[in-house]
């Protein structure tokens, strides 16, 4: 069954998806114990709607069947935290830590981030969809089964990542660093606009279409050594 997905897909192993059904939400209430946002927390079935989280320090927490809803995330600490068949909708900020964290059966949607710190993190059946990421910092990562949809990805870098099952479809991807990084069944064709930096080595496991690769081609020279230059001039 795989075997024929892949075909199907050009010989390109699909992505599965997340299936995110939450329940019915109970709000966040800053106030009641069980709401505590800090280190080491644990929130089931709570929807953070149009707070501002700049600057929570919420490492550790597991946030499972959660909401976080047009937030603002400024420099908040979600570092090893761990978010479980949630939905992260409309939030914005600079500086979010994720580093170490766990999204696994996730759908980020809309969001506005800037300098986002994931090194380290684990995203497994992931869904970005739509808004604008720039300097996204994935290095170590471990992507398995994401997709980045329709959004904008400006300078990100999966320097040392892993990547399995990842594909771009209608996204911008612009001046992605892929030094040292391991690739299988990445589907770059879809995206609607690539570049790339850093050694491009890195695209063993990817697949691109033509027109990619010629635009790659400068890149992919520079890299192996090879000097390209005009036609020779008329004698």
């Amino acid at each position: 069954m795989v075997r024929d997905a892949a075909e199907r897909n050009g010989g390109v192993a699909p992505v599965r998806r997340p299936e995110v059904d939450l329940p019915e939400l109970r709000e966040y209430d800053g106030g009641r114990a069980e709401d505590t946002l800090g280190p080491n927390g644990d929130h089931d079935g709570v929807r953070f709607a149009e707070l501002d989280l700049s600057r929570v320090r919420a490492a550790g927490t597991t946030f499972l069947d959660c909401e976080l809803l047009n937030c603002a995330l400024d420099e908040a600490r979600f570092d090893n935290a761990r978010f479980l068949d949630s939905v992260l909708d409309g939030v914005r900020g600079a500086g979010t830590r994720l580093v170490g964290a766990e999204l696994r059966d996730v759908r980020l949607v809309g969001a506005r981030l800037g300098g986002a710190q994931a090194h380290g993190a684990r995203l497994t059946r992931v869904v970005v969809s739509g808004g604008k990421v720039d300097f996204l910092n994935l290095r170590q990562a471990e992507l398995r089964d994401v997709v980045f949809e329709n959004c904008v990805l400006i300078e990100p870098d999966f320097g040392g990542a892993r990547l399995e099952r990842v594909a771009f479809p209608g996204s911008v991807v612009r001046a992605a660093e892929i030094s040292e990084v391991r690739m299988r069944d990445v589907d770059l064709r879809g995206a609607a606009e690539l570049s790339l930096r850093g050694d491009v080595r890195g695209l063993s496991g990817a697949t691109v279409s033509m027109e990619q690769l010629l635009d790659l081609a400068p890149v992919l020279a520079s890299s192996l050594g090879i000097g390209v230059t005009g036609a020779p001039a008329p004698e």
